[in-house]
């Protein structure tokens, strides 16, 4: 059973954010807050959560109180869910405060076609689409990259399938960072990780990854609504995978790599799986651009399953279903970016970003109202867009929560229902699942994760994103 944090003395700040302050531990170098309803608060405290934001608020060169997002669990290192920024110039970087599936992401692509046109072709669909994504830990995909062109794709991401033409110019527009990091180095990733990555390009991976068709089930803001293309009843797709194997070899790589630097700096921690280097240092530049070359291989892969999508659409359906990409956002990060007068690295694992309407960041079509915010739910459950808020600059450096978050673990998650009780269970309620063995769907569970609603009605509340739309799952394929 997982060991609960300890109890620490904390405030309700208001209803959405609780603060445990610098005073409740000696080595806390600023306060940490929580954004989470009552029943949340309780829900987080059950396992180590907690401690491991006071640990984040320990670290050097933190500026303002650790965050985390109302659907923060425990992770390695930081929560999942975590937030917290650094001073660029005196502060660290941390892999932990990443996470091994580095840029772990989520893309939402509407069809313009009400699923009424979609459903008669699903069974067809889904078996085309567990054909031409490969699913699974380890499965390599239908691209196999030599060395020049893994490196191209690390060093350009999106940009280098352009030249594919797996990609449009709209794709890139309205994708997080244009789909490429400018600071990726790929000479910074190890031939182990590369190795790991070069036939995983368009392939989804394990575990809470997948391709899921959807439908709009309500349409809360017709204003956003509207610039998005998404209609009620509507068919749209949603895909969340990540950097696969290279990202977690990288991650795994300068774990290793900074034991010796924290030696070197005097740097203390509360738990090594914070393991960090000064930013600036040359061990943190490096691992900031092996990071934000995975990143770039992340935005590549869905962007290559987004191309493999279009081409099972074209297939089945047929038709005039085009799949306009409304959103690429992506989660597990650290990113330099300039909040007021300063230079921050803001780390963001399994939270994303949230930018609000006037941030230059946001694309054109979205100057209006915000970056769109993809918030899913477990595979039985809905998913949310959202739009970030002007607020959230101030609150939460442009942050929300990145999904649900787990209410249990995996080996709980099994326990409590078979794999084919769920698969069934979902069946019932017309939800067709392919790709996932028992085990899988058994830790994947809709009753493995918090409420999602429940945690988007903090956000919304909070004013760190606003409420768009409501989706609800049809057919789904796992990993």
């Amino acid at each position: 059973m997982t060991k609960a944090s300890r109890t620490y003395a904390s405030t309700r700040l208001d209803h959405q954010l609780v603060e445990i302050p610098a005073s409740a531990r000696n080595d806390m170098r600023v306060a940490a807050r929580v954004f989470a309803d009552d029943y949340l608060w309780d829900q987080i405290r059950r396992d180590r959560t907690i401690d491991q934001l006071v640990n984040v608020a320990t670290l050097p060169g933190i500026e303002t109180p650790a965050l985390a997002m109302p659907d923060a669990h425990e992770g390695y290192g930081f929560p999942v869910g975590g937030v917290a920024a650094f001073r660029a110039g005196d502060g660290v970087i941390s892999p932990g405060g990443v996470g091994y599936d580095i840029n772990c992401g989520v893309r939402l692509l509407a069809s313009g076609v009400p699923m009424t046109v979609v459903r008669p072709h699903l069974a067809a669909l889904m078996h085309e689409l567990s054909r031409r994504v490969p699913s699974g830990a380890g499965r390599g995909g239908h691209l196999s990259l030599e060395r020049d062109a893994l490196d191209g794709v690390l060093a350009r991401g999106c940009r280098a399938l352009l030249d594919r033409e797996l990609a449009t110019p709209d794709d890139l527009a309205h994708t997080e960072a244009g789909g490429a990091l400018p600071d990726a180095n790929s000479d910074a990733v190890s031939d182990r990780a590369k190795h790991r990555g070069h036939d995983q390009l368009g392939t989804l991976g394990s575990g809470n990854h997948f391709v899921e068709i959807q439908q709009v089930e309500t349409v809360l803001d017709s204003a956003a609504g509207t610039a998005m293309g998404l209609r009620e009843g509507d068919c749209v797709v949603l895909v969340h995978t990540g950097s696969r194997g290279l990202g977690h070899q990288v991650c795994t790589d300068y774990v290793r790599a900074m034991d010796a630097v924290m030696r070197r700096e005097a740097i203390h921690l509360p738990d090594r799986e914070l393991a960090c280097a000064p930013f600036r240092s040359p061990e943190g530049q490096r691992y900031f651009g092996a990071m934000c070359a995975a990143a770039n291989f992340a935005f590549a892969n869905r962007q290559a399953i987004t191309h493999a999508i279009r081409a099972a659409f074209g297939a089945v359906v047929g038709g005039d279903v085009t799949l306009r990409l409304v959103y690429d956002v992506a989660h597990n990060m650290a990113k330099l970016e300039t909040h007021g007068a300063r230079q921050l690295v803001v780390h963001r694992k399994g939270a994303t970003r949230a930018f609000g309407p006037s941030h230059p960041e946001t694309p054109a079509r979205y100057r209006t109202m915000g970056q769109p915010v993809l918030i899913p739910g477990s595979m039985g459950t809905a998913s949310y867009v959202l739009v970030g808020t002007d607020e959230a600059l101030d609150r939460s450096f442009g942050s929300c929560c990145h999904g649900a978050g787990r209410a249990m673990s995996r080996h709980a998650a099994r326990a409590a229902q078979p794999g084919q009780a769920v698969r069934q269970s979902l069946a019932n309620r017309g939800i067709l699942v392919t790709g996932a063995g028992n085990r899988e769907l058994a830790e994947e569970a809709p009753q493995a994760y918090k409420d999602v609603d429940r945690v988007v009605d903090v956000v919304h509340a909070a004013r760190l994103a606003r409420k768009v739309a409501r989706l609800v799952p049809v057919g789904v394929l796992k990993g």
